[in-house]
């Protein structure tokens, strides 16, 4: 079967015409099966971010870039010099092309980098979030123990809390970023960092960030008041929890419906008590967004319906 029949049917859902280019650039590197790839989307105006991202992970990164038409020749060379020049990129990160007029598929887009992703775990992440500890290395070290079989089972997804500058400024340049839970909390009691969207508290507050605070070192805890507008950052197994739903096109609800559908199929979210993201910086789309989640609000409620009945 030809590669390009079966991904088109493999992603027939999404808006169309959408072409997928696996493997674009392909990292050097060979990773292990239990390693974790962090999976994201990126745009022309992310590709900074991306850098960063790739230059203080340091492991296996599957990205799946948008290009449109109009914009091909100029993102593609700014594409080439960003992955021929920041540090470990050509090592470590696999750039899958999404080629479309449509902006922000977003679920389309998380299932391209997840489809392809090299390693048995992954996690789905924004690009523009830090990576501020090593949970990398804490995940595959307790893969043996209760949480860890439950995760190579498929059946549990673990959150990194994610965290914002109250003062935007203050985070534009992640080398100022806390690097340890320490310095985060000192932070948060100096009310210059919190929770990430505080004034959107659904999508984030169900990760309990009073215990969050409060929990002791090593701590791994389970989340016990669910809702369907969470949307954590997670680590969950590649293969058996459900795909992304891709008629979400634009901003709202949709990576809250990946989540949600996890959710009812019988995973189990657990929350890393000693790691953390922290955003960085950079202004909105308002006028999208407002848009955009608009739409996204009725297909949302419609998908809940659908899948409660599945």
């Amino acid at each position: 079967m030809r590669e390009s029949l079966f991904l088109s049917k493999a992603f027939s859902q999404s808006t169309q015409p959408c072409k997928i280019i696996p493997f674009y650039y392909k990292g050097s590197a060979a990773f292990e099966d239990d390693d974790i790839t962090i999976t994201t989307l990126v745009t022309f105006n992310r590709f900074k971010v991306f850098g960063e991202l790739a230059k203080r992970y340091k492991g296996p990164i599957s990205a799946a870039v948008h290009v449109a038409p109009s914009d091909s020749h100029v993102v593609l060379d700014a594409l080439h010099d960003l992955y021929t020049s920041t540090p470990g990129m050509s090592s470590f990160v696999d750039v899958h092309l999404v080629l479309s007029p449509f902006a922000r598929q977003l679920n389309t887009w998380r299932n391209v980098a997840r489809l392809f992703a090299r390693t048995e775990f992954v996690m789905m992440l924004d690009v523009d979030f830090a990576i501020c500890t090593d949970f990398r290395s804490h995940v595959r070290a307790g893969l043996d123990g209760e949480v860890g079989r439950s995760l190579r089972g498929g059946y549990a997804a673990l959150v990194v809390p994610a965290f914002e500058y109250l003062n935007q400024k203050d985070g534009n340049d992640p080398d100022t970023f806390p690097g340890d839970k320490k310095v985060l909390l000192e932070l948060v009691k100096t009310r210059k960092i919190d929770m990430f969207h505080k004034s959107w508290a659904p999508g984030h507050n169900s990760s309990d960030y009073p215990r969050f605070y409060a929990a002791a070192p090593g701590e791994v805890y389970k989340i016990k008041q669910y809702q369907s507008a969470y949307e954590p950052y997670v680590i969950f197994k590649k293969e058996g929890p459900p795909w992304c739903d891709e008629r979400f096109v634009g901003y709202g609800g949709n990576k809250a419906a990946c989540l949600y559908e996890m959710y009812l199929s019988g995973m189990s979210f657990f929350v890393l008590a000693d790691h953390f993201l922290v955003h960085q910086s950079h202004p909105y789309e308002e006028a999208a967004r407002r848009l955009e989640r608009k739409s996204n609000r009725k297909i949302y409620q419609d998908f809940k319906e659908e899948i409660c009945l599945r």
